[in-house]
C-alpha cells in the first residue's frame, strides 16, 4: 500500500497560483521572497497578479510551476511520506527537491539555468509540438521515423496520447500523416518550441555544465526519471538521467505504470492542475489519485 507523489510539468499554470500559500504561512512566504532574491525579478507578482501572456513565458512558467510544486511539498510538513515521486518534465526537478536530492535554492537555479536554456534554443530555430490523439505509440514513432524533417514523440502521456516535437514543417507534415494513419486528432500546441527532442540539443548542453556543479544527495525515496520511467536513488545516475532528459522523450505512462506495479496504489498530485492524475487514472480506474 504505497504513495506516490508526482509532480506537473509546464502547462499546469494559473495566475493566482501559490497566493493561498504565501499569505497562509510564514515559512512559505520565506521561500517565495528567497525565490525572488535569487531569480533576480518578483516572480510573485506574475504568479499571483499577472496576465496568461505573463506567465507562458519560459523563464517565467518553469520557475512559477516549480515554486508551487515545492512549496506546497515542504507546506505538507511531516504529512508529506512518500514512497516514490516522479514529475513530469520540469516536474522532475521539482520532485527532486521534495524528495530531498536537490537543496530549494539549487533546486531553483537550475530550474531558471533550464528556463533560459530552452528559451534559447527556441528562439535558435522555428520549432513546435503536436497532441496526438487515438494513436498506438508505435503506429506514432513509426509515423515520425520515416518523415526527413526532425519529428519524434516527446511526451508519452498516456495510452492513445503522444505529445510529438520537431521543427515547424516537420510537425506540419507528421499531423497530416498521423492523421491519414488513423489518429482522432492532431492538434498544435501553442508551444514556444520543440522540447525533448534533438532540437533541444544546444539547451542540453548549456544545462548539463549547471547540473554537474550542482549538489546531489541519495533521495528520500525512489525518483522515478521521464528518461527511462525507471526508480533512481544513485545521484549520479539522477545526474545522467536528468541531463539527457531534454533531448529524450518523456515516459510517463511507463513511469505510473512501473510505480504501480512496484505497489503505488495511491497518488498525490502535488502543484498546480489536474493533469497528472487524470493520466493515472486512464491507467487504471482502480488507483486513487488527489490534489495535495
Amino acid at each position: 500500500m504505497k504513495k506516490a507523489y508526482v509532480f506537473p510539468g509546464q502547462g499546469a499554470q494559473f495566475v493566482g497560483m501559490g497566493k493561498d500559500l504565501y499569505d497562509g504561512s510564514a515559512q512559505s512566504k520565506e521561500l517565495f521572497e528567497k525565490a525572488n532574491e535569487i531569480l533576480g525579478f518578483r516572480i510573485t507578482d506574475l504568479m499571483f497578479g499577472g496576465t496568461d501572456e505573463d506567465l507562458r513565458q519560459t523563464r517565467v512558467t518553469q520557475p512559477a510551476i516549480f515554486l508551487h510544486s515545492v512549496i506546497l511539498a515542504q507546506s505538507l510538513g511531516d504529512g508529506f511520506k512518500p514512497d516514490m515521486v516522479a514529475g513530469h518534465s520540469l516536474g522532475e526537478f521539482s520532485a527532486l527537491v521534495a524528495a530531498k536530492a536537490l537543496t530549494f535554492e539549487d533546486g531553483l537555479i537550475l530550474v531558471s539555468k533550464r528556463a533560459q536554456a530552452m528559451q534559447k534554443a527556441c528562439e535558435a530555430e522555428p520549432s513546435t509540438m503536436a497532441a496526438i490523439l487515438g494513436l498506438d505509440d508505435e503506429a506514432v514513432e513509426s509515423v515520425c521515423a520515416g518523415i526527413y524533417e526532425i519529428v519524434v514523440p516527446a511526451n508519452y502521456n498516456s495510452p492513445g496520447q503522444v505529445v510529438i516535437s520537431g521543427s515547424e514543417q516537420g510537425i506540419e507534415i507528421a499531423c497530416e500523416k498521423l492523421k491519414e494513419a488513423g489518429a482522432k486528432r492532431a492538434l498544435p500546441l501553442k508551444v514556444g518550441g520543440a522540447f525533448h527532442s534533438p532540437l533541444m540539443e544546444p539547451a542540453r548542453i548549456e544545462l548539463a555544465e549547471a547540473i554537474n556543479q550542482a549538489s546531489f544527495k541519495p533521495p528520500v525515496c525512489p525518483v522515478y526519471q521521464n528518461v527511462n520511467a525507471m526508480p533512481a536513488t544513485d545521484p549520479d545516475q539522477i545526474r545522467k538521467n536528468l541531463i539527457d532528459q531534454l533531448t529524450s522523450p518523456v515516459r510517463w505512462t511507463q513511469t505510473a505504470r512501473n510505480m504501480i506495479a512496484d505497489g503505488a496504489v495511491t497518488f498525490v498530485e502535488v502543484g498546480p492542475g489536474t493533469v497528472l492524475q487524470g493520466l493515472i487514472k486512464k491507467l487504471d480506474r482502480n488507483i486513487e489519485a488527489f490534489s495535495a
